[in-house]
């Protein structure tokens, strides 16, 4: 049985200030669900205090992004050991990324393997945007994106793959339940291909896009599909905690 994870992304969302109080106004109750892993990815500069909140918890810290160096004159970079030292997870390869900062699938394999070989589990974002979608060209583009960013890498170790469709992330426009969990059978058999059946059967994979309260029970019943990676709803306490409870009770 693979756990159901439930991961917030806050985005460039919070102070620090606002952040202590997200965290505050929902650990308590979050801490209670023991068969979904929670994961809380705020910004940077709230990554210690949110640590420091949650170390009596079951909550689990993750960073949005990191560079895939170790050290050295990259003025304004993170690099993995740093996260490593304050997280248990990161995202790597998030569309905005890909989109606003122009990164390739060849960058974001370099990212990948650096989080692995300090310890941090990888949350890996794959995603066709709305052309490639209503070309039918979202299997060709997954699974480009899949072989280019995790080439060479033996060894998944804890890595979770999240499905988000590009066209579905932050426009309140989400995929259906069916057509995710088809999307993401078909991610499984590319893990299957590139590793083998056990390694893809084992791997947790997402959904991620425009993910509520008020949808999420239709993403949760799918067998396929492992969890969620919420934005905005991740920004409002009860509405994560319902996304989360939700998910507990499917399984």
């Amino acid at each position: 049985m693979r756990t159901p994870v439930i991961a917030g992304n806050w985005k460039m969302n919070t102070t620090v200030t606002e952040a202590v109080a997200l965290v505050k106004a929902m650990r308590a109750e979050l801490s209670k669900v023991s068969n979904v892993e929670k994961v809380l990815c705020p910004p940077f500069v709230s990554l210690a205090p949110v640590k420091e909140l949650i170390k009596d918890s079951s909550i689990k810290l993750g960073a949005q992004d990191l560079y895939f160096t170790e050290k050295g004159a990259y003025t304004g970079e993170i690099s993995p050991v740093m996260v490593a030292d304050l997280c248990e997870l990161v995202i790597i390869g998030h569309s905005e990324r890909r989109q606003y900062f122009n990164e390739t699938s060849k960058v974001v394999n370099k990212k990948v393997a650096a989080a692995l070989e300090v310890g941090l589990k990888p949350i890996l974002c794959v995603g066709e945007k709305l052309a490639e979608n209503e070309a039918g060209k979202t299997e060709e583009v997954v699974s480009k994106q899949l072989k280019s960013s995790l080439a060479d890498i033996s060894n998944l170790d804890g890595l979770i793959i999240a499905y988000e469709p590009v066209w579905a992330i932050g426009t309140g426009r989400a995929a259906t339940g069916e057509q995710t969990n088809e999307t993401i059978a078909f991610i499984r058999r590319n893990i299957s291909g590139l590793y083998d059946d056990k390694v893809a059967q084992e791997i947790r994979i997402l959904y991620g896009g425009s993910v509520t309260a008020a949808n999420a029970a239709g993403f949760m019943v799918q067998p396929e599909i492992d969890g969620a990676l919420v934005g905005g709803a991740s920004l409002k306490a009860a509405e994560f905690l319902n996304i989360v409870i939700q998910t507990s009770a499917m399984g």
